[in-house]
């Protein structure tokens, strides 16, 4: 309902000088006024689908996560949630909410790395992915030298994969991760660490065991030993041989998750495997012998530190940046590389 005010001061105003003041009760009504922590916990119910998971993660009790919601639904006059499903779903409306209040959320931290960048601080919780083919040899080559440089910065670093990283960026759950790129997604931004070549690890009665030299060409996807579903790595090799593996003719089927599998399994002439430069210098002597390069330009995988286009946190991105490209430049000198994308074909 709209409600009309009639001002009029017969000593200072003219007749024609009456105010008239609208006032609408949708419009203007003190109960459009929101907190950033409620659109925090219906952020977290929207992912988590459930009201305890989500006061969980928000280390709050359940009751009070739902009465703020509720608070929420009655001040905007909506439902956010559609309770009667299982697991609790967005209404229609819920859906542009919650896009909304990730920006909404977003930028309020945002305010928060002001401060810190104008103070010159670089401090504070700052949570790391990285995927599984690069953690066993990157991390122990820059964690000790980081936590000496920046002791204020509290790093959580997970082991992930692509897609899971991807996902976590955009909701906000990882502040950065390192990840073979190109990835091309409008909502993350790239900055390039090393390039690391594929190598080639064949054994002794191999039928490439006299080629110093490996081609691209002399690749048969048939006749290797993969990572297993999910790992880039796979999904690098599968498009450098421009491949799917077939089943049809293998005497036995694997796919590991580790290199060393695949290095113990190829030692005993199961067939030959690729593997990622770093992983290749903690081979033991007696292996290095059955590695086989490839020749120029070699074909490698970008591997990159990743974030949010919006850029939150990015002194502490910067610094991570520079302390691992600095390391890196000592252990990895090729530059006559062929990128190979870890995008699924």
């Amino acid at each position: 309902m709209t409600a009309y005010f009639f001002i009029q001061n017969s000593k200072k105003l003219s007749k024609q000088a009456e105010f008239i003041v609208f006032i609408d009760s949708f419009a203007v009504s003190i109960r459009t006024i929101m907190t950033i922590t409620q659109l925090k916990y219906v952020l977290a119910v929207a992912e988590h689908q459930n009201f305890t998971k989500a006061a969980e993660k928000c280390f709050v009790t359940q009751p009070t996560l739902s009465m703020q919601i509720q608070k929420l639904e009655d001040q905007l006059a909506v439902l956010i949630f559609d309770r009667s499903k299982k697991p609790i779903e967005l209404t229609e409306v819920g859906r542009k909410i919650v896009n909304q209040a990730k920006n909404i959320v977003n930028e309020a931290e945002r305010i928060t790395d002001i401060v810190d960048q104008q103070k010159g601080f670089i401090g504070g919780e700052f949570k790391l992915g990285i995927i599984p083919t690069v953690m066993p040899t990157l991390l122990p080559m820059f964690l000790k030298t980081f936590i000496k440089r920046y002791p204020k910065i509290k790093l959580k670093i997970e082991e992930l994969n692509t897609e899971e990283i991807i996902q976590r960026i955009k909701d906000g759950h990882l502040d950065a991760a390192i990840a073979a790129t190109p990835l091309k997604n409008e909502h993350i931004k790239e900055r390039v660490l090393f390039y690391e070549p594929f190598v080639g690890y064949i054994p002794n009665n191999h039928r490439l065991t006299s080629k110093k030299t490996l081609e691209i060409s002399d690749l048969d996807i048939n006749d290797m030993l993969l990572l297993e579903d999910g790992h880039c790595f796979r999904d690098g090799v599968l498009n450098l041989c421009n491949a799917k593996k077939t089943k049809d003719h293998d005497e036995f089927q694997l796919e590991s998750g580790s290199f060393e599998m695949l290095v113990k399994l190829t030692n005993e002439g199961m067939g030959m495997t690729l593997l990622p430069y770093l992983h290749t210098l903690d081979l033991k002597e007696k292996e290095q012998e059955n590695l086989h390069y490839f020749s120029e330009p070699s074909p490698a995988r970008e591997v990159s530190l990743i974030y949010h286009k919006s850029e939150l946190k990015i002194q502490i991105t910067d610094a991570l940046h520079k302390i691992i490209s600095g390391i890196i430049r000592g252990a990895i000198a090729f530059q006559n590389v062929q990128i190979i994308s870890p995008v699924p074909k």
